[in-house]
């Protein structure tokens, strides 16, 4: 183990929030041990300024839960302790030990491991020291420690080194971590992306041979990692490792052939991302749903010609294309009803938009998803796709009021539908 004292690194308290402070101080006066540990001290280190703070301690997550009322207990496959200061969240663990050494103490009998026969982790909560949780990590870089009580840095695997050489390192063998948790890779990709690191030539190396174990990730969990990979303001080179290490088939089969092969599909997913990175620099909100709305919808197009070749409207053929596509994707990601219901209304705004007449025109640009769907629209002429400079048309369309838009749309008062006189019949005799 490395020791790198406080005059040796950047760390400062004052960039470390004040409720992690808390944690780790009440764990030592309870006789604990306690110190920031993974993304944090790595940030911390590398001069900037985290959000998240987790501890990792020797306290069992049930010792945990007793210091802290205002904690509880989650997770089975990794059992961790949350707790709460107001809308701040400090994730504690247990110091994780090797399979071979399963916790046979009365400190905590539901501590143990379980494994596929593949290799697969299904329970980790086996506990152990420092030194065993620090090589039980997944890269180097995540696995420093810092003391907040004596101001050090602890390093036992060469994680410092990693971050001076830029290098995004799997602690231990390669292909044995991935087949114990084949979501590593996508971690890899994550963090190189991030960091812009470059990726150690083992950890790189072993990728092809257990890439194939993603598809035995449940779906709610692909989905989890869905929105770190590409909602953390580096989507364009995410996209990008993905598709070089030939990742992005476990996320989103039924497009990755035609962004491989496309050239236009892959400059539309490729524009969505950069145009998501910027609006997440710039502070602006973002959602998943145009995310997946982009991903998707080569998917989408190939589908949606299949359906015109059977006479079928363009809007009817659009929907039909969206069902097909969503059916087959929520077999890999477990995508929510509030992200698949507005990217799919993206999708089938697409052919309103071509009906640029009439009072139904003049009043799309007034709807819920109208600027989602413009925004999308615009992404597609940018990737080569011909719209018939309907980008252009609807720049400018949507800058009038409603009676000019109704006027330009040749939708006034006297193309109204007039109301239908009834005539009463009269009563039947009797």
């Amino acid at each position: 183990m490395k020791v790198i004292p406080r005059d040796e690194h950047t760390i400062s308290r004052k960039n470390i929030s004040d409720s992690a402070l808390k944690v780790m101080s009440r764990l030592r006066n309870q006789g604990f041990k306690a110190y920031l540990v993974g993304g944090a001290v790595r940030d911390l280190m590398l001069g900037g300024h985290p959000k998240d703070f987790d501890v990792a301690t020797d306290a069992t997550p049930e010792e945990v839960n007793g210091v802290f009322r205002n904690s509880r207990i989650i997770g089975r496959r990794f059992r961790i302790v949350h707790v709460r200061f107001g809308r701040e969240i400090i994730e504690v663990t247990t110091f994780r030990g090797h399979h071979d050494s399963e916790d046979t103490s009365t400190r905590d009998k539901s501590a143990h491991s379980r494994q596929s026969d593949k290799g697969l982790l299904l329970r980790d909560n086996v506990f152990g020291t420092l030194e065993e949780d620090a090589v039980r990590r997944d890269l180097t870089v995540n696995a420093l420690y810092y003391d907040s009580g004596t101001f050090e840095v602890y390093d036992h695997v060469h994680g410092v080194a990693d971050l001076k050489r830029h290098n995004i390192c799997i602690i231990g063998d390669p292909a044995q971590r991935y087949r114990e948790d084949p979501v590593r890779m996508l971690r890899v990709m994550r963090f190189a992306a991030k960091l812009d690191f470059s990726i150690e030539d083992k950890t790189q190396n072993a990728i092809a041979g257990c890439a194939p174990l993603l598809a035995e990730i449940p779906a709610a969990r692909l989905f989890d990692e869905f929105l770190k990979l590409f909602m953390a303001g580096y989507a364009q080179r995410t996209l990008e490792l993905l598709l070089e290490f030939d990742l992005l088939q476990y996320l989103a089969p039924a497009s990755n052939k035609k962004i491989r092969r496309d050239a236009q599909a892959r400059r539309l997913v490729q524009a969505a991302m950069r145009n998501t990175d910027t609006r997440i620099l710039d502070g602006k909100p973002v959602t998943p749903a145009f995310i997946l709305a982009a991903l998707l919808w080569p998917a989408v197009r190939v589908k949606a010609e299949q359906h015109r070749g059977h006479g079928e409207p363009l809007q009817v053929a659009i929907n039909n294309a969206g069902q097909d596509v969503m059916s087959e994707a929520v077999q890999t990601l477990s995508i929510p009803k509030r992200f698949s219901i507005p990217m799919r209304e993206i999708w089938e705004f697409q052919s309103r938009l071509e009906r640029t007449k009439g009072r139904r025109a003049a009043e799309l640009v007034d709807h819920r998803r109208f600027r989602a769907a413009y925004d999308f629209l615009l992404l597609r002429e940018e990737a080569g796709e011909d719209t018939g400079e309907l980008g252009d048309f609807w720049t400018d369309f949507q800058t009038l009021s409603l009676e000019e838009r109704l006027s330009q749309a040749g939708a006034g008062e006297s193309n109204q539908r007039k109301r239908r006189s009834r005539t009463r019949r009269p009563p039947a005799s009797s």
